[in-house]
């Protein structure tokens, strides 16, 4: 018998629209290979602030695929709603707004009790952030202020989707986004999966594997960056025990 544990199945996407495609186009048959027959998913909203605008876009994309979509801001009762989901995506938009708002309607218990009984977590850009520890690893201003940067913990690692690299032609003299990663790793030690545009995780049964077009760098403490490309196992990386925050 699958412990809780295992029985979690989660798609990590690193960004929703790649450049010279449309709205979820480049993940497409990931989403549809993971969530398989299930016939409806649950929809969250709440990183954008106008999430009647925000769910009609993703109805329709979900539609295309051949899955009907509910929306959670116009559910009756919002933990109801998770409690009955066959599976959940979580859109992109602002990270801090949106943990916020999981935290203000006191969802990240019902959420990660669901995922480890086995529903489909479907993550893209910020819904990808929050499923980490922390959100301490995202790019976004910190529009409003959520109560904690606690997030869902589905996963052991922390995610910094949208990572990219130093460009050598630049004159931009700023600190880039792997300085910031090795600055967190400083206070913190953590693995952090720096997810290229188009960067997949697929993490269920126990097991991470790297999928989509483009590959990850991956930050640990003490450690050397490691380049992963797609099709690679992420296990050896994910650092073992318990992730300490400072």
């Amino acid at each position: 018998m699958n412990s809780v544990s295992t029985k979690k199945r989660v798609l990590l996407i690193s960004n929703s629209t790649l450049y010279g495609s449309g709205y979820l186009d480049h993940a497409e048959g990931e989403i549809r290979d993971f969530l398989g027959d299930v016939g409806r998913v649950l929809f969250v909203p709440y990183a954008l602030y106008d999430r009647d605008a925000y769910s009609s876009t993703a109805r329709e994309r979900f539609k295309k695929m051949g899955y009907e979509m509910d929306s959670i801001h116009t559910a009756r009762d919002a933990k109801q709603a998770i409690n009955d989901a066959q599976a959940i995506f979580i859109g992109g938009g602002n990270t801090f707004r949106l943990l916020k708002s999981l935290y203000d309607f006191d969802l990240i218990d019902s959420v990660r009790r669901r995922v480890e009984e086995g529903m489909p977590y479907v993550g893209s850009s910020a819904g990808s952030n929050v499923a980490g520890p922390t959100i301490r690893t995202t790019k976004d201003m910190p529009i409003v202020e959520p109560p904690s940067f606690n997030a869902l913990g589905l996963v052991s690692f922390q995610i910094s989707p949208h990572f990219l690299d130093p460009d050598p032609n630049s004159t931009h003299m700023g600190e880039t986004q792997e300085d910031r990663i090795l600055q967190f790793l400083e206070e913190n030690d953590a693995t952090v999966m720096g997810l290229r545009e188009g960067a997949i995780i697929r993490s269920e049964f126990g097991s991470s594997l790297l999928k989509g077009s483009s590959g990850a760098r991956v930050f640990r403490r003490d450690h050397e960056p490691v380049e992963v490309g797609p099709g690679e196992k992420l296990d050896h990386l994910i650092s073992a025990g318990i992730t300490k925050f400072g």
